[in-house]
């Protein structure tokens, strides 16, 4: 099987891997993680909490979340069924992109996964129906240590490629940004 590829992308830390997979007639088989290949990503990658979302309408927005130190979670996503729109937004205090989003169009077909460090908020918009999503988390999610973006803030200018549809009201009613917002201590 072919070694996971790493892509850079104009945000730093934020990774595009190409997972190495392996087609015959019976079908594929595709690695996930191995320790080994993405331990450049950060060190000592672990990941203690695997969780599956599933979204039915295509125009969906999820997002945009994140937790607070000491809870900060980097996240391993991967698109099992449809295809996304996949965004995350650097909120890391001293970061030279912060409050910059990159986004990534993932599916079910490729082997494309994205690495998100913490101090960066994520979300996604679902481009079909019956989307599955695979969440690796670096840390246990904690609720008292939970925040989000509005989807829709216009400091972010996210180029959503649909109408959203079926917003929660949790991330309908975010708090939007303001010259308060000093970003995540690392």
């Amino acid at each position: 099987m072919n070694p996971a590829r790493l892509h850079p992308t104009p945000l730093a830390g934020l990774t595009v891997i190409e997972s190495g997979s392996v087609s015959d007639t019976r079908g594929r088989f595709s690695r996930i993680f191995c320790e080994d290949e993405l331990s450049a990503l950060q060190a000592g990658l672990h990941f203690p909490q695997v969780n599956l979302s599933e979204t039915c309408q295509r125009g969906c927005v999820r997002g945009l979340h994140f937790q607070y130190p000491p809870a900060a979670d980097a996240k391993l996503i991967r698109c099992l069924r449809g295809r996304v729109f996949d965004v995350a937004v650097d909120l890391r205090a001293r970061s030279p992109t912060f409050l910059r989003w990159h986004a990534v169009e993932l599916d079910a077909l490729s082997s494309l996964q994205v690495f998100i460090p913490a101090g960066f908020a994520h979300g996604f918009q679902a481009l079909s129906d019956d989307v599955q999503m695979l969440y690796l988390h670096t840390a246990r999610w904690s609720r008292a240590h939970e925040g989000g973006l509005r989807y829709d803030d216009p400091s972010l200018d996210i180029a959503w490629p649909l109408p959203p549809v079926q917003v929660s009201a949790r991330d309908a009613t975010a708090a939007l940004l303001d010259a308060q917002f000093a970003g995540l201590a690392p």
